[in-house]
């Protein structure tokens, strides 16, 4: 069941490469990655998370949050794409496709 029509839904993406060589960078890697989680980012693969934000307000939140975490050191990308562009990604597990994430259910009260 779809609520929302797929193109003010937004899903968040953010891909990161850290540096892990020193124990205060993989604290520091642990820390944005606990963020993230906490935030409601679920792990899409290694060092790449993606969020369901109902609105464009939301992601804005979202995105704020993230920007306030980054570490000192390494790479941070974050991409928005609506919901509609989001279910066009192709996952595959090995040779054998995968269903992508589906968006949270959201409680309707009409």
């Amino acid at each position: 069941m779809r609520i929302f029509g797929g193109l003010d839904t937004v899903w968040m993406v953010v891909m990161f490469d850290l540096p892990t060589e020193t124990k205060l960078d993989r604290k520091r890697y642990a820390r944005f990655r606990k963020m993230l989680l906490d935030d409601g980012f679920m792990m899409l693969q290694f060092s790449v998370y993606g969020r369901h934000c109902p609105s464009e307000e939301n992601a804005n939140v979202h995105e704020k949050r993230v920007i306030m975490s980054l570490p000192e050191k390494g790479n941070v990308r974050i991409l928005r794409v609506t919901e509609k562009q989001y279910a066009r990604m192709q996952t595959f597990y090995g040779k054998r496709p995968r269903k992508t994430e589906e968006p949270p259910l959201q409680l309707s009260f009409f």
